[in-house]
């Protein structure tokens, strides 16, 4: 008889063998590949995705680092009861400084610097890598709105009188926080935000930045944390850049909440490792925002909604438009001037996805001419529209310096809406109209968490909300799980329930 390693279901894992099968969703299996066989040695793990079977193998090292990590932050959350609001906002203050000093930031500019460098050499976008003057600007701009913040720990926010006795609702910590995030060194400031209400935090940043976070924590985090006498390990990061290390960490029961921010299908699947480990997950994943033009708007607002929503690629980017054929003759041509506007000041070209079936709405020799459209492996000669079906409506397009959108023509707001509910993400819309009776009626039948009337690019924390955002909360659904779309330091908490009885013979 062969060994089975999975026979004996108190035995450790040892190894795999190809071909082996393995359940999941309850109903299908999947099957161990030679490669991964191969590769698993006895002290590693795997996981299992019961969405959709993909086997995760997580190799000895990765799972101990993360593991550490998290002992690390759960032990200091244990110490921050003692904490006083007054040390955390002097940790604040001490962060902003040494990012503002420059002993302190030239390190970490010379850190990113090796790391652009690297990115560039793999074909990767450094758009959000590099550590600029406006990112630092930003970082410090936002740890003092931190520091300017009110404490919520035990805030009373419900009190419910008794005869004898009362029950208070009180804010309390939530626990360990966990990111995982894509290339950006300024998410460190923003997650750090957790601090404020008594919550600890636990980060994993990709390859691109690591050498970025680490020279941050060296010479800026870690040194406020001792300053401000925090606990060590309230803020830490896992040392490795695989994805090892993010499934490690998003599996550790120890979280009380597990923050993925980056490309669909990888915080998808961070998602589904978290989930199915019991604890709870805010992702933050495909973007793109959509623009949809009324009958009733006005021209002049609808192409001024098109170019401030192209200064750059992010996830609240203008991504796809939709247009009424009454109103192509006048409209089409504003939208093709404002998306050739945002290319000039980005120095660029510009690129056009045309839904299939509409491509008489715009001008053939958009179609017929080729032009240098800027990727992350370099500059690429296409041609300057294509068409696409319209089931690739959501597609994002993930652009570096050449601004690249999907326009649709639709019969009416309602063509728009259903087009928007089946095939956007469900994130961001901004509907240009004269009619109020429309612009309620478009409220009331889109699904989307974040709805405007012009320009897409205000969905943001820091810029809508004036305090820095740990991400857009889940918009997977077009509804949100939290209290609001926009997921901030001062929205990761619990909620306790305190009784204070004042007669001693209160009984039931």
């Amino acid at each position: 008889m062969s060994y089975n390693p999975l026979m004996n279901s108190n035995e450790t894992l040892k190894k795999l063998t190809a071909g082996m099968p393995l359940l999941h969703g309850g109903n299908q299996v999947t099957c161990v590949s030679q490669e991964l066989a191969s590769a698993f040695k006895p002290g590693d793990r795997l996981i299992v995705v019961e969405s959709n079977g993909d086997l995760l193998h997580i190799p000895s090292d990765e799972y101990r680092l993360a593991s550490q990590a998290v002992e690390k932050a759960s032990l200091a959350f244990s110490k921050m009861g003692s904490v006083t609001d007054e040390a955390i906002t002097g940790f604040y203050e001490a962060f902003a400084r040494r990012l503002d000093a420059d002993e302190s930031w030239t390190p970490i500019q010379e850190a990113n610097a090796k790391d652009v460098a690297r990115a560039k050499e793999r074909g990767r976008s450094t758009t959000r890598l590099k550590a600029t003057e406006k990112m630092r600007n930003g970082m410090v701009v936002g740890l003092r709105e931190w520091r300017d913040a009110p404490g919520r720990r035990g805030q009373v926010l419900d009190t419910i009188e008794h005869d004898g006795w009362l029950v208070e609702q009180v804010v309390a910590p939530l626990g360990v926080v966990a990111f995982v995030f894509e290339g950006r060194p300024n998410v460190f400031a923003d997650a750090t935000g957790v601090l404020r209400g008594g919550n600890t935090v636990v980060f994993r940043i990709g390859s691109d930045a690591l050498g970025t976070a680490k020279a941050i924590v060296k010479h800026a985090l870690n040194p406020a944390l001792q300053q401000a006498g925090l606990p060590e390990g309230a803020a830490t990061l896992v040392e490795s850049a695989s994805h090892a290390s993010g499934w490690a960490l998003f599996s550790d029961r120890r979280l009380a909440l597990a923050v993925a921010r980056g490309s669909g299908r990888a915080v998808a699947q961070l998602g589904s490792v978290a989930r199915q480990s019991g604890v709870s997950v805010s992702l933050h994943g495909t973007g793109g925002a959509w623009i949809v033009a009324d009958t009733t708007a006005d021209a002049d607002r609808f192409a001024a909604a098109v170019l401030h929503s192209l200064d750059r690629k992010v996830c609240n980017t203008l991504n796809t438009c939709c247009i009424p054929r009454e109103r192509v003759d006048d409209l089409v041509p504003r939208f093709l001037h404002s998306l050739q506007q945002a290319g000039e000041k980005r120095g660029h070209g510009c690129k056009l996805h045309v839904a299939e079936g509409d491509e008489s709405a715009v001008p053939q020799d958009w179609f017929a001419t080729k032009v240098a459209v800027r990727r992350a492996e370099g500059d690429v000669e296409e041609p300057q529209a294509e068409s696409i079906p319209v089931s690739q409506l959501g597609h994002e397009w993930e652009w570096e310096e050449t601004p690249e959108v999907t326009l649709k023509i639709v019969e009416d707001m309602d063509e728009a809406v259903a087009l928007y509910n089946q095939y956007s993400p469900q994130f961001v819309v901004s509907f240009i109209t004269e009619s109020e009776e429309n612009w309620q009626r478009f409220y009331d039948t889109v699904n989307a968490p974040f709805v405007g009337n012009g320009f897409t690019r205000w969905v943001d924390g820091q810029y809508a909300l004036n305090r820095p955002e740990l991400g857009l909360s889940n918009w997977e659904n077009g509804r949100l799980f939290a209290r609001g779309g926009i997921l901030s330091g001062d929205g990761v908490f619990t909620v306790r329930t305190v009784v204070r009885q004042t007669n001693p013979d209160v009984h039931r």
